[in-house]
Parts: C-alpha cells; structure tokens; sequence
C-alpha cells in the first residue's frame, strides 16, 4: 500500500546548529527507507511564501500568493511510502523528526483508473 506522509512543521525560529541536527536526522531516516525499499518518493518543499494558491470561481481563475491556510504549521515536506499496511506507515511517520514538534499526516495514495 502507498501512503504519502505529509510534513507539517514550524519552519521559522531554529539556530543553525539544530537546522545542521534535523537535517542530519532527516538524512539517516530517508537512507533507512531507502534501504529498506519503502521509499517511493520524498523531498523538501520550499518556503510558504514561495507558494501560490489557485481557485476556480465561475470559470475564472484567481491565484493569491501563500498557502491555502493562514496556520502556524505549514506544509514542509513529504515522503511517498510503500509498505504493507498503516501500522508500519505509523512507525515510520513517528520516526520523522517533525513529528516530533509538529504533525506528519498520513494518507493513502490513491490509484487512477485507467
């Protein structure tokens, strides 16, 4: 089953030095997916205000800098993992290290007909 494990953190207020730490975290946690062969897919995302919303209201398209919401947390980054059921999506998303501090969403990956 894949599942995409959605980032949510606090990106502003960290010293170099716990940036270096996390990084470093993050690093050993996508060799041992990788290793495992559970990776699919993962990267950073770059910064909310490099985001762009768009909506589509009576066939007009509009488009507002940011992101969809106005929220401490933001979307920081994903994985894309294959493993055999949520229990071991769970383990996994725990060992992220904005879990920690923030929230990492777990949702299965859909399939497209075709």
């Amino acid at each position: 089953m894949k599942y995409a494990l959605l980032i949510y953190g606090n990106p502003g207020g960290s010293g170099a030095a716990a940036v270096k730490t996390i990084a470093a975290q993050y690093m050993a946690f996508s060799q041992e997916i990788l290793d495992s062969g559970e990776m699919v897919a993962g990267d950073p995302l770059e910064a909310v205000d490099t985001a762009t919303s768009v909506r589509v209201h009576d066939g007009r398209v509009a488009t507002t800098d940011g992101p969809f919401t106005n929220t401490s947390d933001v979307l920081t980054g994903y994985y894309i993992i294959e493993v055999k059921d949520l229990d071991r999506a769970v383990e996994l998303a725990a060992k992220i290290p904005d879990a920690r501090t923030g929230v990492v969403e777990i949702r299965p990956v859909g399939n497209i007909p075709g």
